[in-house]
């Protein structure tokens, strides 16, 4: 349950990246106001799960998961650049995430 947490506060971390750049510098209302519950929300979750879990191995999947899924919005629906050394980080991003779950780090 604690990694699930996780994962939905990473997705939130995702969303309030992109609302916080939609408010333009906190100068539109409801783009600010979803960043803040998105971040009220993903910080909210992550500290439910870090009572159960090790903060390196949560921290590394909720950062991964905001930062490749925020690098990935804003190439698909925001018109950011698409190229291939940009593609390859994301997936050492990814990678990385699962190779500290999987070398035993986390419970």
């Amino acid at each position: 349950m604690a990694w699930l947490l996780v994962i939905v506060a990473g997705f939130l971390e995702t969303g309030f990246a992109v609302c916080l750049k939609l408010s333009h510098g906190f100068t539109r209302l409801w783009p600010t106001i979803t960043f803040a519950a998105f971040a009220l929300g993903s910080f909210g979750l992550l500290t439910l799960a870090l009572r159960k879990l090790d903060v390196g191995p949560a921290y590394a999947v909720w950062t991964g998961i905001g930062a490749a899924g925020t690098a990935i919005y804003g190439m698909v629906f925001l018109g950011d650049v698409v190229s291939t050394l940009k593609i390859v980080s994301i997936t050492l991003v990814i990678a990385g995430v699962i190779g500290l779950q999987l070398s035993g780090s986390a419970h």
